[in-house]
């Protein structure tokens, strides 16, 4: 094959080379002359080899591509590691020519050249002297990056191609070589983004890429707690604050949310918490990669959806529905669900089976409860006959749970034995809070009979008492609601559940003092604000912010519309940016 040559530009090549050609060279290793064979190592491993040479080595290797045989192991490795990406188009095409014709040939080499294209997914390590100290580093302002993953993937096609059951051994290389997770951003999302194109033409392996994804991106997610997001964003804010001098009263009465938000598109645009900042990277990457696979030009595509939806839900049963107090990665579901009505509603409907099937684990079954209040909150692309449904199958399953408990012996409340219940109490309450107005639209009299109709009293009332294990700012709210509309007074439960309860605090070691649990149920809602800043922006349109009734009283005393409640989070309305400003991104992603 001619390389083509540039001969009033370029130096003349450099083709000298010692010992006899490839077949000889393995001829007389075969009969124990290594002379020859590690000179060829040798010669192979040049770093300064020219492009000549190397199409030179693999025309040679792929003649003999039946003798390189397991006793060829490391000089078979050697040429593996030959420099080809960012070389020129003559030695890629050699180069995978030679790869197409070794695992023809010999499949014992497989893993061997999967392990070398996977090894390329992030970018190279360049070597940087400070001090004496050699310190690695990754090269990610290498121009050429786009084009070398263009050729990995390329390389990952060809085997397939020539070797069927490249997807049984494919991923747990890609799950070994998957970067700790405490890596630089820029690596995580080029390995990343690199996986979730392994999908477009592997389309067998999605499930399981999904999975591997999403389960490094829960690491990331419980080990950056939402307080702790909060804290690493008000910190800017209150440092700016400090250089401009107290800010002056009885002018304006400012959101504390803008308050926290750094000034300048940069400074909004970097989450402060390191942890978040890694999470927010593979969230973009992880919602366009949604977007791309159900939208094919501008149109959303029902069978890929429903596909991809699928795989999602799977990979959702097995990971995040089990994992408490994750905050972000659930949404990769919610933002799926936003584009199709019917997707919201299959979702639903999968977690309510969940909810009231008693062959699951409780603990499951109250994180489904939790996920459907939640979702049925927050998501503002569900209309209000869609809320109204789920509520017409979450309180006549209270009622009938009630039946089946008031007359035993168990009909005390126990968060142990009533779990699952107390989870669907609070997810009715939750929604009621959030919907209430909606229901009401309208029609009054048709909402009021809608409401007047789901029995809220007997619920209240039971012997189980939910209110005294539902979430306190739960059922402060709810009961401020349910006062103003006349359905159920729910004060003089609280009042005495207030006095049965322990004292707020308790002696721990050492004589200091100690809150009490204050939350029995251990809930959370999946669905609380989202935080993450570039990932953001596609949230927030499809996501219902809390927004507190001004004329409701809560524990007896009317508050402003803007006052913070424990209902909403500090960070409940912040501002997305967008921020594709920082580096240069890949301009192609899933082709």
């Amino acid at each position: 094959m001619e390389v083509e040559r540039d001969f009033i530009g370029s130096p003349p090549l450099k083709t000298v080379r010692f010992g006899g050609n490839v077949v000889d060279t393995l001829a007389k290793f075969k009969r124990g002359d290594t002379n020859d064979y590690e000179l060829l190592k040798h010669q192979l491993s040049d770093p300064d080899i020219k492009d000549a040479q190397i199409i030179n080595w693999l025309q040679e290797f792929r003649n003999c591509v039946t003798q390189l045989t397991k006793d060829h192991e490391q000089l078979v490795s050697v040429v593996l590691r030959l420099p080809w990406l960012g070389r020129s188009p003559a030695v890629v095409e050699e180069y995978l020519a030679f790869l197409s014709n070794l695992v023809s040939a010999q499949t014992v080499y497989l893993r061997s050249c999967l392990k070398m294209v996977v090894s390329h997914f992030t970018p190279g390590r360049i070597v940087i002297r400070e001090g004496g100290v050699d310190i690695s580093d990754s090269d990610d302002e290498d121009e050429n990056l786009p084009r070398n993953f263009d050729l990995c993937h390329r390389a990952l096609q060809v085997i397939s191609r020539y070797v069927p059951s490249t997807t049984r051994f494919l991923m747990p290389i890609l799950t070994d070589n998957f970067p700790f997770v405490q890596k630089s951003s820029r690596t995580l999302e080029c390995y990343v983004h690199n996986l979730l194109r392994v999908t477009v033409y592997l389309p067998t392996l999605r499930r399981d890429i999904l999975e591997l994804v999403m389960g490094r991106m829960l690491k990331l997610d419980v080990s950056a707690p939402r307080s702790e997001i909060e804290e690493a964003e008000e910190s800017p804010a209150q440092q700016a604050r400090g250089r401009e001098g107290p800010p002056e009263e009885g002018l304006f009465d400012m959101d504390e949310d803008d308050l926290a938000r750094p000034s300048g598109e940069a400074g909004g645009a970097v989450m402060a918490h390191p942890v978040a900042e890694r999470l927010d990277t593979l969230m973009d990457i992880l919602l366009a990669y949604i977007k791309d696979v159900c939208f094919v030009s501008g149109s959303l595509h029902l069978t890929q959806t429903k596909e991809l939806y699928r795989d999602l839900v799977g990979v959702f049963d097995k990971l995040v529905l089990p994992t408490h107090a994750c905050c972000h990665v659930q949404f990769a579901l919610f933002y799926l669900c936003s584009f199709r009505l019917g997707l919201a509603e299959a979702f639903l409907e999968h977690l309510w089976k969940t909810v009231q099937n008693p062959s699951h684990p409780p603990v499951l079954r109250q994180a489904a409860a939790a996920y459907v209040g939640s979702f049925l909150a927050r998501a503002n692309f569900l209309s209000i006959t869609t809320v109204k449904a789920c509520l017409d199958l979450l309180v006549p399953w209270l009622h009938r749970y009630i039946d089946s408990q008031d007359a035993g012996s168990r009909a005390f409340c126990d968060v142990s034995l009533h779990g699952p219940f107390y989870s669907a109490c609070q997810a009715v309450f939750y929604t009621l809070i959030f919907r209430h107005q909606q229901i009401l639209e309208g029609s009054l009299r048709q909402g009021m009979a809608y409401l007047q109709q789901m029995n809220l009293e007997r619920i209240v009332m039971c012997q189980l008492n939910p209110l005294k294990v539902c979430l306190p700012a739960i059922t402060n709210m709810f009961a401020a609601i349910t006062r103003k509309y006349q359905l159920v007074f729910c004060y003089t439960i609280i009042e005495r559940n207030n006095r049965l309860t322990l004292p707020a605090v308790r002696s721990g070691q050492g004589g200091e003092s100690l809150p009490v649990n204050t939350n029995p149920l251990d809930s959370f809602f999946p669905f609380d604000p989202y935080l993450l800043k570039r990932s953001g922006k596609l949230i927030e349109p499809i996501y219902q912010v809390w927004e507190e009734p001004g004329d409701c009283e809560v524990d007896g005393q009317k508050k402003p519309v803007r006052q913070v409640t424990p209902l909403r989070c500090p960070m409940a309305k912040r501002r997305m940016t967008s921020c594709r400003g920082r580096r240069p991104t890949m301009t192609v992603w899933w082709a």
